[in-house]
């Protein structure tokens, strides 16, 4: 019974106590044996009666270390010195797990390797054949009644005016609450566009001064609460669509007037569709990300460049005097002015959280997001024209 393993004390070092000699008055826990023979006892390894698959292979480095599994019901082993291990099972992957813990899953294969997604076409985000086809009946009818009667013209820029106030108007109250006088800005509108094509810029500021004044007086017909906002709001409303829009009535008062406003919808036109198509082909640098993230500086250039040739051939072909350099300015301011008021738009949408002004134009949206870039363009075509080929 010497060489066997049942009744072996414990080695030096792994249960402490063991080492110290037995205690005076114990009962000898099992059969005699000498210091020689224990010394001499080594414990019995465990055999696991399935073995793992996968996993590291046990060796007798240490007493410590778990060994294969005993038996299938997870009941626990029992050393040679009559200890009981953790219960340890068997993980479907090899490897081995004490009982109660959460096995380790293995790492995941890696996938096969799927073709690459086919790139996406960049989309405008706009239907552009109902955009191109809105903008061709746009331009036969502004054309038409451009060189055939300018009273009409006249009319046509009047329309869009009223129309523009109603948008922007309604805008306001639906997400704001701000209740701009509608009544006296579309008379008043109206009238400024005339007074800008009989008087001249002595009539569309005198107009601008009297519908600023009916604006005032007509909100006093309702509560006091938000009568600051509310007349500011109009004031500004006044500014922006009427009054900008009179310098394109002043420009037809010319003997080349038609020629004039052609040219300077043409650049307006060419710019943005230059600042599009460069953009949208080679944008990457974004010009205004805070306001409006879709232009690009790649974009800017673009209208730069169509606007400025464009401008050089229209004044050197359509206006009387004009010079090819002068277009090249004219072109450069035009890129401009028409960035700008693009982004002073998206900045009043992007305050009112909108997309759109409207609805009106299929493709485009309303009329004041077709007026955004020309409002404030008009005044600048009119000026440098006057400088370069005078009023007349």
């Amino acid at each position: 019974m010497n060489e066997s393993s049942w009744g072996a004390p414990p080695q030096a070092g792994y249960w402490g106590p063991s080492d110290q000699g037995p205690v005076q008055g114990a009962a000898p826990a099992g059969p005699t044996y000498d210091a020689h023979d224990a010394q001499q006892t080594r414990p019995m390894p465990i055999v696991p009666d399935v073995p793992a698959h996968g996993g590291d292979q046990d060796d007798d480095r240490g007493a410590a270390r778990l060994s294969g599994p005993s038996f299938r019901g997870d009941t626990p082993q029992t050393t040679s010195y009559g200890s009981q291990t953790p219960y340890v099972t068997q993980s479907p992957y090899g490897s081995q797990t004490p009982h109660g813990a959460q096995p380790q899953k293995p790492e995941p294969m890696p996938d096969v390797p799927q073709p690459a997604p086919a790139p996406q076409k960049k989309s405008a985000g706009r239907d552009l054949g109902a955009a191109i086809g809105v903008g061709v009946g746009l331009g036969v009818v502004i054309v038409a009644s451009l060189f055939v009667v300018k009273a009409v013209f006249v009319g046509v820029i009047a329309v869009a005016v009223v129309v523009g106030l109603w948008e922007l108007t309604s805008r306001l109250e639906e997400r704001k609450g701000i209740k701009a006088p509608l009544v006296p800005l579309a008379v008043g509108g109206a009238a400024m566009v005339v007074a800008g094509y009989v008087r001249g810029a002595e009539g569309a500021w005198v107009a601008m001064a009297l519908t600023a004044l009916a604006v005032l007086v007509w909100r006093m017909t309702e509560p006091p609460e938000g009568y600051l906002r509310d007349v500011t709001a109009g004031v500004f409303a006044a500014f922006y669509v009427p009054f900008l829009a009179t310098f394109v009535a002043m420009m037809l008062t010319a003997d080349d007037g038609p020629r004039r406003v052609l040219t300077f919808l043409l650049l307006t036109v060419v710019s943005d569709t230059g600042a599009y198509a460069i953009g949208w082909r080679f944008g990457k640098h974004r010009l205004a990300p805070r306001i409006s993230p879709g232009k690009t500086r790649e974009g800017l250039v673009g209208a730069v460049t169509f606007a400025m040739v464009a401008g050089a051939l229209c004044m050197e072909f359509l206006i009387d005097d004009g010079s090819w350099w002068q277009g090249l300015v004219l072109g450069f301011a035009v890129a401009a002015s028409a960035t700008l008021g693009d982004l002073g738009e998206s900045m009043i949408k992007r305050d009112l959280g909108i997309k759109d002004m409207g609805t009106l134009l299929p493709g485009h949206g309303g009329i004041m997001d077709r007026l955004d870039s020309l409002l404030p363009t008009a005044p600048v075509v009119w000026l440098l024209l006057v400088i370069f080929v005078g009023s007349g």
